[in-house]
C-alpha cells in the first residue's frame, strides 16, 4: 500500500498565490479601518454617537475584516489543503468591510434602511467566511487543528447572533428595542469578547509561537482558553438577556479564567523562544506588540469581568468607557499592526530580497512606536473611565502618533511588494503562519 508520506510527495505544490493576496487585501483594509477610526474622534460627540462610532470602525470594521481574511488562510494551512476559490474569499472579505462601513454612515447619518442592509451585508460576509474556513478541511493532509477550527466557527457563531440582535434594533423591533438595556450589554459580549477576542485569542495559540521563533505545543493552558472566552462570553450574554445575576457572573468567572490561560500559553512559549540575530527590529515590533496587547487583554478582561462581579446583569455591568482603552485599542489595535507587521513579509508577493527590504523597512523605530502607542492606551484607559478630557487627549495623539508612523511603513512596505511581484516570485506551499 502507498503510506500517507507517499501520497504527500506525489501531490503537486499548492499554489497559494491568490489566497496570500487576498489575506494581505485585508490585512491593509484593517489598518484603513483603524485610521478611520482615530479621524473619527475627531468628529463632534454627537454625530459619532460618543465612542459608538470608533468602537464599530474598529470591531466590525477592522478586526473582522482583518478576521475574514486571515480565518480561511490560516485554515486551509493547517488542513494542506488547496485553499478556497478566490472569488468566495474576496466576496466575504468585501461583504465583512461593506456592510461595516454601511452600518456606519446609516447610523451617523440617520438612514435606517441604510444601515440594516449594511448589517445583512455584514452577516452575509460572516457566513461566507465560515464556509471559506470550513470547506478545506476535508480535503486536506494535515491535521486542521480542531481545537483552533472548533473556535473559529463558535466565534462566527457568536458574531452572527450579536449582529441580528444589533439588526432587529435598528430595523426598530419593538422587543428588541424596549430590551436593549439588556441586550446591548449581551451584543458588546458577543462581539467584543465571543467572537473578535476569541479569534485573536484562539489564533494567538499558533501564530504566537511563530512569531517568537518557539515551537506549537500541545497544552492545557491552549484548550481552557478556547474554552474560557467561547462558552464564557455566551454565558454572560444570557445573563444579561435573562437578567440573571448568577448565569453573568459564571460567564464572567470562565472569560477571566480563558484570558488568564492565554497569559499562561504565552508565558510558557515565551521562555522557549529563540534568539534571533538578523532584522532584530522587525521582530521586536511584532513580539511586543503582542506581548503588549496580551497584557492589555488581562488588564481588561479583569476590569470588564469585575464589573459584572459586582453589578451582576444589571446594565451598569457595561462600560464603553472601561473597554476602550484596554480592550479596543490595547488588545485588539496592537494585535492587528503587530500581526500586520509580521504577515506582509511573510504572505506577500515577491521574493527573499524584497521581502529582506520589508522587514528592514518595518523594523525602523520599534521602541518608540511601541512606547507611543502603550502610552497612549494607557492614557485613554485612565481618562476614559474617570472622564478626564486632558488624559484621553494625550491618549488620541499617542496611539495616532504610533499608528501613523506605522501605518505608514505597512504602507510602503506593501507596495514594495506589489510593485516587484511582476520580476518576483510569490512563494508556494502549505505554511503556519510565514
Amino acid at each position: 500500500m502507498i503510506g500517507p508520506d507517499a501520497l504527500r510527495r506525489r501531490q503537486p505544490p499548492v499554489d497559494r498565490s491568490s489566497d496570500r493576496l487576498i489575506t494581505l487585501a485585508a490585512v491593509g483594509l484593517a489598518i484603513a479601518f483603524l485610521v478611520t477610526a482615530v479621524l473619527a474622534t475627531l468628529l463632534p460627540p454627537a454625530l459619532r454617537h460618543g465612542m459608538w462610532l470608533p468602537l464599530h470602525l474598529v470591531l466590525a470594521g477592522a478586526a473582522t475584516t482583518a478576521i475574514a481574511g486571515v480565518m480561511p488562510f490560516f485554515s486551509a494551512a493547517f488542513a494542506a489543503a488547496p485553499p478556497i476559490d478566490a472569488r468566495l474569499r474576496a466576496t466575504a472579505v468585501g461583504a465583512v468591510a461593506v456592510g461595516a462601513m454601511l452600518v456606519s454612515l446609516g447610523v451617523v447619518g440617520d438612514r435606517t434602511d441604510v444601515a440594516v442592509a449594511g448589517g445583512l451585508v455584514f452577516v452575509t460576509g460572516i457566513v461566507l467566511t465560515g464556509v471559506a474556513t470550513v470547506r478545506p478541511l476535508g480535503r486536506g493532509l494535515g491535521p486542521g487543528r480542531g481545537l483552533i477550527s472548533k473556535a473559529y466557527l463558535v466565534a462566527l457563531a457568536e458574531v452572527a447572533v450579536g449582529a441580528i440582535v444589533a439588526i432587529l434594533l435598528l430595523a426598530g423591533w419593538a422587543p428588541a428595542v424596549g430590551s436593549w438595556a439588556w441586550l446591548k450589554p449581551a451584543h458588546a459580549w458577543l462581539n467584543l469578547v465571543g467572537f473578535v477576542s476569541l479569534v485573536v485569542a484562539t489564533t494567538l495559540l499558533h501564530f504566537f509561537p511563530t512569531v517568537v521563533g518557539a515551537r506549537m505545543a500541545a497544552r492545557r493552558s491552549a484548550r481552557l482558553t478556547v474554552v474560557g472566552l467561547a462558552v464564557g462570553a455566551p454565558v454572560v450574554a444570557l445573563g444579561f438577556a435573562l437578567s440573571s445575576d448568577l448565569v453573568a457572573r459564571l460567564g464572567a468567572v470562565l472569560t477571566v479564567a480563558g484570558s488568564a490561560a492565554l497569559a499562561v500559553y504565552a508565558w510558557r512559549t515565551w521562555r522557549l523562544r529563540a534568539r534571533w540575530t538578523t532584522d532584530p527590529g522587525w521582530h521586536a515590533f511584532a513580539t511586543g506588540g503582542l506581548v503588549s496587547a496580551i497584557a492589555w487583554l488581562e488588564m481588561g478582561i479583569i476590569v470588564l469581568a469585575g464589573r459584572v462581579l459586582v453589578f451582576g446583569s444589571d446594565p451598569a455591568g457595561w462600560s464603553v468607557d472601561v473597554v476602550t482603552g484596554p480592550l479596543v485599542v490595547g488588545w485588539i489595535g496592537l494585535t492587528i499592526l503587530s500581526s500586520a507587521t509580521h504577515l506582509v513579509p511573510a504572505v506577500g508577493p515577491g521574493d527573499q530580497a524584497v521581502h529582506r527590504r520589508q522587514r528592514q523597512l518595518l523594523g525602523r523605530f520599534p521602541v518608540f512606536r511601541l512606547l507611543a502607542i502603550n502610552a497612549g492606551t494607557a492614557a485613554l484607559a485612565l481618562g476614559l473611565p474617570l472622564h478626564s478630557g486632558v488624559s484621553t487627549v494625550v491618549g488620541i495623539v499617542l496611539v495616532a502618533v504610533g499608528l501613523g508612523v506605522t501605518t505608514a511603513m505597512l504602507a510602503v512596505a506593501i507596495w514594495v511588494g506589489a510593485t516587484a511581484a511582476p520580476t518576483s516570485t510569490i512563494r508556494r506551499g502549505p505554511t503556519s503562519a510565514t
